[in-house]
């Protein structure tokens, strides 16, 4: 039986690499995100096996729309995998954007508890699954990461409160926490500055949008009686900072 999988945030990175990915491995593919030109250019590529959806995870009647117009053979979700988010901005609190902050939490909290709720009924009756997106940062905290670190540590901890809630139903659900990839993940942070971007990722060996589309179809594919609760994973290149320590002068 083929089975079928709603991705966020398929326009790009992660999430484009996912669709790609499970379409070749023979899943139906609703992929979502904003810019509908990178949807339409996609579906041309993957063939009928992939619908594209195209609005903004923060608008929940478009939404609800992309969902009462998905066709035969794609409406009946096996597998979320909640992908989209972003970071914005790299200062300290004091100094943030508060308007990025919020943005933040609509995309990566808000949004993301939206669709789950909204698909849970399908993926009980099909024992299906959630794959959440988080990130490193939900568990290591960096100058600079707050609102983002927090949202991802949210995303790790609704993971956890939903594979308890989910007991007995036969849903599985994993939070997985990339560390260094390169997408435009930067590029967004850095406000479209290419050259910074770059530098993020400069002789690092970063995974790639690809490793991490692996994982997820691996994640998807164990025996229906494995559940992996969280799963971390980086570049061999990057590992754990120490502490800052502040010095008093003189």
């Amino acid at each position: 039986m083929t089975k079928t999988a709603f991705i966020t945030g398929a326009t790009s990175g992660i999430g484009e690499a996912a669709a790609r990915r499970f379409v070749q491995a023979g899943w139906r593919v609703v992929a979502t995100g904003r810019r509908a030109e990178r949807l339409e250019a996609l579906a041309k590529e993957l063939g009928p096996n992939l619908h594209p959806a195209a609005f903004d995870v923060r608008d929940s009647a478009a939404f609800e729309a992309a969902i009462a117009g998905l066709p035969s053979g794609f409406s009946d979700i096996d597998l979320l995998i909640n992908n989209a988010g972003l970071a914005l901005g790299r200062e300290p609190a004091q100094k943030a954007d508060l308007e990025e902050w919020r943005t933040m939490i609509d995309t990566n909290i808000n949004a993301l508890v939206t669709i789950t709720h909204r698909l849970l009924p399908s993926l009980i009756e099909r024992r299906g699954g959630v794959i959440n997106v988080s990130s490193v940062a939900a568990n290591h905290p960096y100058m600079g990461g707050n609102v983002y670190g927090g949202t991802k540590a949210f995303v790790r901890q609704f993971s956890l409160g939903l594979r308890s809630d989910l007991h007995g139903t036969g849903v599985r659900v994993t939070s997985i926490e990339p560390g260094m990839a390169e997408t435009e993940f930067t590029l967004v942070r850095t406000g479209g500055n290419q050259k910074a971007s770059d530098a993020v990722y400069s002789g690092a060996d970063p995974m790639t949008g690809a490793d991490l589309a692996d994982t997820l179809l691996w994640l998807a594919e164990l025996p229906a009686h494995l559940n992996v609760n969280t799963i971390e994973i980086m570049p061999v290149t990057q590992s754990f900072a120490g502490f800052q320590v502040h010095r008093k002068e003189g």
